[in-house]
């Protein structure tokens, strides 16, 4: 589903000097890539920029260009509550409901500037000013990109923010895997290239500099994986317990949850990681079964059709028994 209002958007932009840059907790490669390349082009376009995200995201995106200068909300607040109420735009990327903010949402929504939403999520809600939601893109730094064509700004564009919009891309799809990747995913992959992205570099970056803390993390969790009868449902888990003693440091566990789907017969999989009373789950699938839905619907969550996530406020053993339950586990 594709829904575009920008009318007015280009005036409300010329009237606006301060802008923040926003995204959802827990912020992956898609999230920053998207925020810190939309930064480079804005800056370029004579905006004062600040980019503010909830909480602390992975190490292997601190090389990003711009990085050193992400507001962390968790870390201050004051300040970022300030840039927030002096925003005359902001710009919320790769989430489209307050709640996906966390601590930052009432901040948010108090916020009187102009808001813009660029999204590729389901059921966004409507709050916006200004919205550009399509569901059917593979990644918010694919949107970013088109974005940037819209309004004539990709020669604002770099090498280093091409290699922000590319590490989005990369991750959002699984590189190129994933069923949102169409040809224009690859051909916005290819500009990115032709910028100056080096894909191999990029991949290294992301997927072969990990710390030994996740390869003990990764078999603690297949030691203990569970499949249904049928083998179509894998269970991935990690207790809080074992992420403490094993190393576990914010999104390290990044990806874990696409090994259920690598096992032959699997149509779905779901992957819990418990943190101080609560369970965070990751779902994914393959062809119609929609874990959006499911994750609506039983684990206050939501997302794509093949991708999503959401949280249980119980503990491990609670939660995989309610897990087996909302899937009629035999």
């Amino acid at each position: 589903m594709k829904e575009i209002r920008l009318d007015g958007f280009t005036e409300a932009l010329a009237d606006s000097s301060n802008i923040v840059i926003t995204n959802h907790t827990n912020p992956d490669g898609d999230a920053m890539g998207s925020a810190l390349a939309l930064a480079h082009v804005l800056k370029g376009l004579g905006k004062n920029v600040s980019v503010i995200v909830p909480n602390p995201y992975p190490k292997f995106l601190w090389h990003l260009q711009g990085n050193d200068a992400v507001m962390i909300y968790s870390n201050g607040k004051k300040l970022a509550n300030q840039k927030i109420a002096e925003a005359q735009m902001l710009f919320h990327l790769d989430y489209n409901a307050y709640g996906r903010a966390a601590d930052m949402e009432e901040a948010l929504r108090n916020a009187t500037g102009k808001k813009v939403m660029i999204d590729h999520h389901q059921q966004p809600e409507d709050w916006p000013d200004f919205m550009y939601s399509d569901t059917s893109m593979s990644s918010t730094c694919q949107m970013i990109y088109e974005f940037c064509e819209m309004y004539g700004w990709t020669g604002h564009l770099d090498k280093g923010s091409a290699e922000c919009l590319y590490t989005g891309i990369v991750t959002d799809t699984g590189s190129f895997k994933y069923s949102a990747t169409s040809s224009r995913t690859h051909e916005v992959a290819g500009k990115l290239l032709d910028l100056g992205v080096e894909s191999q570099a990029v991949q290294n970056s992301i997927f072969d500099a990990q710390p030994i803390a996740r390869l003990r993390l990764l078999g603690a969790m297949l030691d203990q994986l569970e499949t249904n009868a049928s083998g179509t449902i894998v269970l991935l888990y990690l207790s809080q317990s074992q992420c403490e003693s094993l190393g576990y440091e914010k999104g390290i566990t990044e990806g874990f949850v696409n090994y259920g789907l690598s096992i032959e017969g699997a149509q779905m999989t779901l992957f819990m990681r418990e943190e101080e009373g609560i369970v965070k789950l990751s779902l994914r699938s393959k062809g119609i079964i929609d874990v959006n839905e499911i994750a609506r619907a039983s684990f206050n969550g939501g997302g794509h059709k093949n991708a999503a996530g959401g949280k249980l406020e119980m503990a491990l053993p609670e939660a995989l028994a309610y897990a087996k339950k909302v899937f009629e586990w035999v």
